[in-house]
């Protein structure tokens, strides 16, 4: 008796239509890729095994033509695997469920139909009340990727480009610092009976935590600020080796600065702009043909003399000294990035299928109730409707109204 009470339990649970396409196996999702329009945005959401995966899964996946080329993943390589390649953009806008990078466009969100799914990056510092109005008079459910958290409720797509941009960021580093790009001609960790290289890392968050680990790794000398003396403690515990760490103090840091090969500027602000620590002043006195890498640019900066740079044109002298101050710079390892997409947004299509849409999942799991902003066109997020004088509803009332 009591297990059918149970069974009794979760059919009551349950929405009748979930019920209904789970017991006939209909929740087949209809999953479009656009190909990407953002400036220089070089990753996709799936690769072509993934796509395997969520077909074999009895999903369609329909990738507009040229979608992973930037990533150098073919037509071929998709259309192989079971995904639908189209050419018309509005056809890959027909599907149910959108999946992209950037946010979308005023003229994608025109294209999008009533009632759909979107997962994409929000970039509250770049979005517009016009389009978020769009979205909501289309009633869009729409998922920002960057506040998705998994189950040890870590910011999982943030965590994992963080990891990558902090270790691509010394790479660039060495790039910079050799005679091909008019540095001072140093490898980057020296040899026998060569001092290292001396690298300055402003932040002891994931980006510096792995910026410190692949420059210690290639023999670099590195030095961590941070206002935090826990993320510092957690830096050193995690690295698991000696590397100098240190709050901000303003005549320490400016030393530092002064004599560094390379400083690195990885300080975020959980909202609004991210703090400008090195003066102009400080900058100008640093070693010729030194480099600064500014990962925090996205946000303003961490130095006062950096200045919003491309892929194309990634660096700009100043003081004699090598600013790279490009925004996306995972863009750069845009098929790595690509894999770390996919492990993240793979198992959550899964889920939407196997639990019987997306409404039963945001209902399950917390992590991705965090990352929903506007559902069935209703604000759900306090920061953007403070921000845009929107009104907010509560997303758990708007779920337990819906079952």
């Amino acid at each position: 008796m009591s297990g059918f009470s149970e069974v009794a339990k979760q059919a009551l649970y349950q929405p009748q239509e979930a019920m209904a396409e789970i017991k006939s196996k209909k929740n087949q999702l209809y999953i479009g890729i656009p190909k990407e329009t953002s400036f220089q945005e070089n990753r996709i959401a799936l690769t072509p095994l993934s796509v395997a995966l969520l077909v074999n899964n009895g999903h369609k996946v329909v990738i507009e033509a040229g979608a992973g080329l930037a990533a150098n993943f073919s037509d071929k390589d998709y259309c192989e695997q079971g995904a639908h390649i189209v050419y018309d953009t509005k056809e890959v806008y027909r599907a149910d469920i959108i999946l992209k990078i950037a946010p979308p466009t005023k003229s994608e969100i025109e294209m999008m139909k009533h009632s759909q799914i979107i997962f994409s990056a929000l970039q509250m510092a770049t979005i517009n009340k016009e389009d978020i109005q769009a979205l909501m008079a289309k009633k869009i459910t729409a998922l920002a990727f960057e506040y998705i958290r998994d189950d040890g409720n870590v910011l999982s797509v943030v965590r994992a480009m963080s990891e990558i941009v902090g270790a691509t960021s010394i790479l660039i580093a060495a790039e910079y610092l050799s005679n091909v790009y008019g540095g001072k001609g140093l490898m980057l960790g020296g040899v026998t009976g060569v001092p290292p290289t001396e690298i300055v890392i402003l932040g002891a968050g994931t980006v510096g935590e792995y910026a410190a680990r692949t420059a210690i790794g290639l023999g670099a000398e590195v030095k961590v600020f941070d206002s935090s003396l826990y993320r510092l403690r957690r830096l050193q515990n995690n690295i698991g080796s000696r590397v100098f760490t240190s709050v901000i103090q303003p005549i320490v840091l400016e030393k530092a600065i002064r004599t560094c090969d390379v400083a690195i500027g990885a300080i975020r602000a959980s909202h609004g702009r991210s703090p400008c620590i090195v003066s102009e002043e400080t900058v100008a006195k640093m070693k010729p043909n030194s480099v600064i890498i500014d990962v925090s640019i996205d946000q303003g900066g961490c130095f006062e003399t950096s200045e919003v740079t491309n892929h194309k044109n990634p660096v700009f002298r100043k003081y004699d000294v090598i600013h790279y101050c490009v925004p996306n710079i995972a863009s750069r390892v845009s098929r790595t990035a690509t894999y770390a997409l996919t492990n993240i947004f793979t198992p959550i299509l899964i889920d939407i299928g196997d639990l019987g849409g997306i409404n039963n999942l945001i209902w399950e799991k917390h992590g991705i109730r965090n990352a929903v902003y506007i559902f069935q066109g209703s604000m759900t997020n306090k920061d953007l409707a403070e921000r845009f004088n929107l009104p907010v509803k509560d997303l758990d009332l708007l779920l337990v109204s819906n079952r």
